[in-house]
């Protein structure tokens, strides 16, 4: 936080080269540093004078006062003697190079300079100004604590040591109000035993049940910010939550024997930072204050009571059974429970530890932390150790070990500091190698599915129980012509259906006879596309049941747009058969006709014949029969041409014309060749 601190603060860049002081600008804006460039030393000063910079980049020589004459202005001015100045200068001889930190330059440059070494140099230097502000903080929070410490330990008075520590921790923070809230007796009430801006309130009863905020840190007895109380929902149950006159909120739990049994009370009525580091010292402080609290009333019991020393040492006999039982918990416990110092040096394990890594305490305590673990994470191992030196201590990290005979497991593990011991890091772990294992099968297993649900032709659609969509295949994508980023989490299933067909399914869909949740198969319904296309599916759905109750539903949705334009070509073709049918049918009355006319025709054209020749050529009846002659054998062309449009077999006619052999084709008994 302090390095962004620094960096938000400008870069001053002095610089009388036009051209160089472009370059740096343009170098220090990409870098994300904020630049302000000035032309030579007296404008230099005069900014100074109004603005402090994160870092100085100072070009030595300059019109009127030079760079070194800045540089020892800036060093003997109190409030710019700690701001990082990196020279820039083309000077490279030894002599110069002296002098440049002499005169009391942080780093330097040679021109013409390298961006990157630049930015680089300049960097470096902010992070050695945040180092050095960070290790000054924690210096005068070191004495601050010490300070109150001593404080606290050298005075017996309750009300003095309350009234220290709200007034100080108040400065420290900078809040508007600090408290000290302490449970009664009775878990429900507390009471406000000393608050920073008002001295005389003492001993004020309230009802912990108004103050949500203090009962939850009185129950997880953890530290608690609230940056933006009037809207935080722990602060909504109450009956007006607007009327909070604080906006930002921090409680630090008061322990005693790891249990709550108080808290300090810090309130702002505008922004305040409560950063970790605030809050490392504020605890501290509670822890401090608590162990005076306690030693005060000991030593004030002994003070007044000293009537009631019996049962003073029959309640640390008690103290003294009960850190016993704790012992004897170790001892026993089903997890693996390590002591390591800060160096990674083992101090203590339990049995269950021995069991789990298969060395004896001996072998243990004669081991490093880091040689349980497995050759290639030794670097965890390191991190962890650097971590515990700032307090850092992560929960829930699985490490790769190796027992003793060489097997590998795997250790779900926790640290935690070991309570009024700076030096102690306590651990506590168990095997979960076959837990992980089982994971990742697990993680295989549904990759696979995963990928076999993708690959399928047909859509796959999963819904939760309100209908949001969770999975949308790459054939549901197809179908329904919408990209998945699209849908899942975004979309609602009944929009792909239209008016109505969503509830209509779902009403087939509850099946009483079945404990009310039914399945669906191959049932006929149309869907609609992201452009609003109708398109026909057959869907199968069933409910996603857990313990009797539906979770969510999937659907496996066909496309019959093929299939229906299949079927419209079979039927297209099974009408052109029919067709044809029907066309081979009248072909074949036409063939009937022809050889139904057959032996008429022949028996009335040889009779006319007969007629006319039997007749002089001077009656009238010689013409008449002439013409039944003519329409005859027209008639016998006709039939001639019906049969050259059939299947069926001619024969010889009246001279060399040809007409259908109906008798034959019918397969007529008395032409002598019936039908088979």
């Amino acid at each position: 936080m302090f390095l962004q601190l620094l960096v938000l603060r400008p870069v001053l860049v002095v610089d009388d080269d036009a051209v160089s002081r472009h370059v740096l600008i343009q170098t220090l804006s990409s870098a994300g540093l904020a630049p302000v460039a000035v032309s030579d030393g007296n404008e230099a000063l005069d900014w100074l004078s109004r603005e402090t910079p994160s870092l100085i980049l100072l070009d030595l020589v300059l019109p009127g006062t030079d760079g070194f004459s800045v540089l020892r202005h800036i060093r003997a001015d109190s409030k710019l003697a700690e701001v990082p100045v990196v020279v820039l200068t083309a000077l490279d001889a030894d002599e110069d190079i002296s002098k440049i930190f002499a005169e009391g330059a942080d780093d330097y440059v040679h021109k013409p300079f390298r961006p990157t070494e630049l930015v680089a140099r300049l960097r470096g230097q902010l992070r050695l100004r945040d180092f050095v502000d960070r290790l000054s903080i924690r210096e005068k929070n070191a004495q601050v604590v010490v300070d109150l410490t001593q404080t606290l330990t050298s005075s017996l008075d309750i009300r003095t040591i309350l009234s220290t520590v709200v007034s100080r921790i108040a400065g420290l923070v900078r809040v508007d109000r600090c408290s000290i809230v302490l449970v009664g007796e009775q878990a429900d009430t507390g009471y406000v035993v000393a608050t920073s801006d008002d001295e005389r309130l003492r001993d004020l009863p309230i009802r912990l049940e108004k103050y949500p905020e203090i009962t939850h840190v009185l129950r997880t007895a953890r530290p608690l910010v609230l940056r933006d109380a009037p809207n935080h929902p722990l602060l909504a149950q109450l009956d007006d939550p607007t009327t909070i006159a604080f906006r930002s909120i921090a409680l630090v739990p008061l322990l005693h024997e790891k249990t709550p049994h108080g808290v300090i009370f810090m309130r702002a009525r505008g922004d305040a930072r409560f950063d970790d580091e605030e809050l490392a010292l504020v605890s501290t402080v509670a822890n401090a204050t608590s162990i005076a609290l306690a030693n005060a009333r000991v030593l004030q019991s002994l003070r007044d009571q000293t009537e009631q020393s019996a049962f003073a040492r029959i309640e640390a006999e008690r103290r003294v059974e009960l850190f016993q039982r704790y012992a004897d918990f170790f001892e026993s416990a089903a997890d693996g429970m390590m002591v390591v110092d800060r160096e990674g040096s083992i101090l203590f394990a339990n049995p269950r530890a021995r069991e789990i890594t298969g060395f004896s305490e001996s072998e243990l305590t004669a081991l490093r932390f880091d040689a349980l673990f497995e050759p290639g994470t030794r670097d965890l191992a390191r991190r962890l150790l650097h971590g515990f030196k700032k307090g850092v201590y992560p929960r829930g990290v699985d490490v790769a070990s190796r027992t003793k005979d060489g097997q590998s497991i795997v250790l779900s593990t926790s640290f935690s500091g070991v309570l009024h011991e700076d030096s102690a890091i306590f651990l506590s772990f168990r095997d979960v190698t076959s837990e992980r294992q089982t994971a990742i099968e697990l993680k295989q297993t549904k990759e696979f599915l995963e990928r076999v649900i993708d690959s399928s032709v047909d859509a796959i659609i999963s819904t939760d129980i309100q209908g949001q969509i969770l999975l949308f295949n790459r054939a549901a994508a197809r179908v329904f012509d919408y990209d998945p980023t699209q849908v899942v989490g975004r979309m609602n299933a009944t929009q792909l259906y239209g008016p109505g067909v969503a509830r209509r399914v779902l009403r087939r869909l509850v099946n009483p006879d079945r404990g009310g949740w039914g399945r669906l198969e191959d049932y006929r319904v149309d869907v609609l596309s992201s452009s609003g296309e109708t398109i026909p599916v057959s869907l199968s759905a069933a409910f996603i049941v857990e313990n009797s109750r539906p979770v969510g539903m999937v659907g496996i949705f066909t496309d019959l747009r093929e299939r229906l334009r299949m079927q419209a070509r079979l039927q297209a073709a099974q009408e052109e058969l029919r067709s044809r049918e029907r066309q081979a049918i009248v072909a074949e009355l036409a063939g009937a006709a022809a050889h139904e006319l057959n032996q008429p025709l022949t028996s009335v054209i040889g009779y006319a014949e007969l007629i006319r020749r039997s007749l002089p050529q001077q009656t009238n009846l010689v013409h008449a029969s002439s013409v039944i002659i003519g329409e005859s054998e027209r008639m016998a062309e006709i039939v001639r041409r019906i049969g050259t449009i059939t299947h069926y077999e001619t024969k010889s006619y009246v001279g060399e014309a040809k007409i259908l052999d109906l008798e034959k084709a019918s397969g007529d008994p008395e032409s002598g060749d019936e039908k088979s």
